[in-house]
């Protein structure tokens, strides 16, 4: 359990971290939040939070899209976020959730004329997903909010019953994971992931127009992809059967990290096991979110 949160301007024990049941958030969901992971090199004995920078302006369009008005830039969120973790002392892998919100209490839904307030908070954390090597999926019959909606670029916290509506009948069905469709029946991403397919040597992901959160992680896959393993990546409109067809296929995120995905809707996705190509991309990313390629050192910020 974490000991401290930023929390209505100062850092306090976590266990005085509390809203009222009455918060504007909590009755409408009207507030949005990042994933951001640090990662523990043990060699450098040091914490890494990796692209802290990229999800915090993330977070500030998406308080934009819900009208919430904080007094913070990126920056100063990442120092209060590294304040924050030295207080915790973590030696450890480490997820850090900021979650910007609707605080004024009462009853009525709307997104205006309200108090905006922030909180963070740190835990350890490991695996999202157990099965990072071989994970198995179901298409959901859950379709993803759409743009017109729920914008899903913005991490709003009331769109993630979608999520969860998917991530749940995913495991009571006895898959590992969801896959989500567009309103037109197209491939979105994950439950709460992004998605790429590998198809003759080369990446294949939806486009962010496919109502998917813009990832991070997903930026970085392409990057490094291209950087270090000489693979292009192609954002294009999938349709549901090109699902069974990959060569491979793998989940991407701040919270999943790179998951194989080795089963689609009880298919095998290639040869029914984790492939060469998400089996380099895994150990690549691996090493550069640890701090340990120096020519991407730049994204992982030091906590000690």
């Amino acid at each position: 359990m974490p000991r401290y949160a930023f929390f209505q301007g100062e850092f306090v024990p976590i266990e005085k971290a509390k809203v009222s049941i009455m918060t504007h958030a909590f009755n409408y969901g009207t507030s949005c939040f990042e994933g951001i992971r640090a990662y523990w090199n043990e060699e450098d004995e040091q914490l890494y939070v990796f692209r802290m920078k990229e999800h915090y302006q993330r977070m500030l369009r998406s308080a934009r899209i819900l009208q919430i008005k904080l007094p913070y830039t990126a920056d100063e969120l990442g120092d209060l976020t590294l304040e924050l973790l030295r207080k915790e002392e973590y030696r450890q892998d480490t997820y850090i959730r900021p979650l910007a919100y609707k605080s004024s209490e009462g009853i009525g839904v709307r997104l205006h004329d309200l108090e905006d307030d922030l909180t963070i908070f740190a835990v350890p954390f490991g695996r999202y997903i157990e099965r990072e090597e071989g994970a198995r999926a179901g298409v959901s019959s859950w379709r993803r909010v759409d743009d017109n909606a729920i914008p899903a670029r913005a991490k709003i916290t009331g769109a993630y019953v979608n999520s969860a509506l998917a991530k749940t009948e995913a495991l009571l069905n006895g898959y590992d994971e969801a896959i989500v469709l567009t309103q037109d029946g197209h491939v979105s991403e994950g439950s709460a992931e992004n998605l790429f397919l590998v198809k003759n040597g080369q990446l294949v992901t939806p486009p962010v127009t496919a109502n998917i959160l813009e990832g991070i992680t997903r930026a970085t896959v392409m990057e490094i992809a291209c950087e270090e393993l000489n693979l292009r990546t192609i954002e294009r409109r999938i349709d549901r059967s090109e699902l069974y067809t990959a060569d491979e296929a793998f989940f991407c995120g701040t919270g999943v990290q790179i998951a194989a995905i080795i089963e689609i809707d009880r298919r095998p996705v290639g040869g029914g096991k984790i492939g060469p190509v998400v089996s380099q991309l895994r150990d690549l990313y691996f090493n550069v979110v640890h701090g340990k390629v120096p020519k991407y050192r730049e994204w992982c910020t030091p906590v000690y």
